[in-house]
Formats: C-alpha cells, sequence, structure tokens
C-alpha cells in the first residue's frame, strides 16, 4: 500500500520518531499507520534493551503535588547526558512518572529489585507494569522506552517516594 510524505509527517507528529523511522515503519505496515506505530514502539523496545546497561549518572528530581495538596510524590530520574536531562522530553517524562507515582501508588520500579515471589498484580505493584494514569493503552514503560527511543540515551527511573497527608509508615517509598 502507498503512502505519503503527509503520512510520514503524520506519523511523526504522532510518535517524535526520526523521519526515516516512521518512513520504514510506514513500508513494513504497508502504510497502515496503527500497525506503523506499533512498528515504532517495538523498535523502540530494541533500542532500550540495548542501552540498558549503559550507565546513568544525571537526570533530575522532580516533584508533584496534587491540586488538593493532600498527596505527592518526588521521582529521581537518571539519564546518560546533562544535555538529555534538559530536554522537555526528558523533564514531561519525569512529571508523568511523578503523576504516576502518586496516582497509582507503586510500591517497586519494577520486579528486578524485589525478590521473587512477591504477591499482588505486577500493574498495581511495579511502576513499570503499571497502565499510564493518563492513557492506560501505554504502561509506564512504553513512556519510557519511547523517550529513549527519541533521546538516544538510556534512561532509568532510580528511586520514589509517595507521600499522603495523614498516612505515616504505609505510603510506597523506593530507596
Amino acid at each position: 500500500m502507498a503512502f505519503s510524505s503527509e503520512d510520514v509527517k503524520r506519523l511523526r507528529d504522532l510518535t517524535g520518531a526520526g523521519m526515516l523511522d516512521c518512513k520504514n515503519a510506514l513500508q513494513e505496515a504497508d502504510g497502515d499507520l496503527e500497525k506503523a506505530k506499533e512498528v515504532l514502539r517495538q523498535k523502540g523496545f530494541e533500542a532500550a534493551a540495548k542501552r540498558a546497561e549503559r550507565s546513568t549518572a544525571e537526570g533530575v528530581v522532580h516533584s508533584y503535588i496534587h491540586h488538593n495538596r493532600r498527596i505527592g510524590a518526588l521521582v529521581e530520574v537518571n539519564c546518560e547526558s546533562d544535555f538529555v536531562a534538559r530536554t522537555d522530553d526528558f523533564r514531561k517524562l519525569a512529571h508523568q512518572i511523578a503523576l504516576q507515582v502518586a496516582a497509582a501508588n507503586p510500591l517497586y520500579i519494577s520486579a528486578d529489585e524485589v525478590a521473587s515471589g512477591t504477591e499482588g498484580d505486577p500493574q498495581e505493584v511495579y511502576l513499570l507494569e503499571q497502565p499510564f494514569v493518563q492513557d492506560e493503552s501505554r504502561t509506564i514503560r512504553d513512556l519510557l522506552s519511547e523517550v529513549i527511543s527519541k533521546t538516544g540515551e538510556n534512561i532509568r527511573v532510580r528511586r520514589f517516594a509517595r507521600f499522603e497527608l495523614g498516612r505515616y509508615g504505609d505510603e510506597a517509598t523506593n530507596e
């Protein structure tokens, strides 16, 4: 199926991927925009896996305070360079993760940091497996992979803490 340069531009606007990546994804998906988005998402996972072992010594600490001032979250999100840490995409990701922590109250970042046998639904317990509160068709891991593929750097959530007014000792913290 043929596709136009307008289709490539539309896919780029939706995903933030490079022009050539969008063109190749549309070719692979026979011009189907939804399939092309999935192709790009999979390539993002592949890119994230390749970068997973690289050191992440830069980043930001971001806070989110809910409008009622009763719930808040702090997150540390790391990347490889201070240049990426200053980008809008990276800062937006840090904000989205802090919002997720405040809203969904995860206990751990991922299954990698706890002993096997932890009880509970992974989509409730692990931050990276939770559906994003603003778009439940994507997980936090998906958001992370998308920014990794855009920036070309390894990015990881290092730690988080959630605070709720009047609750002590049972709020999720991760250090």
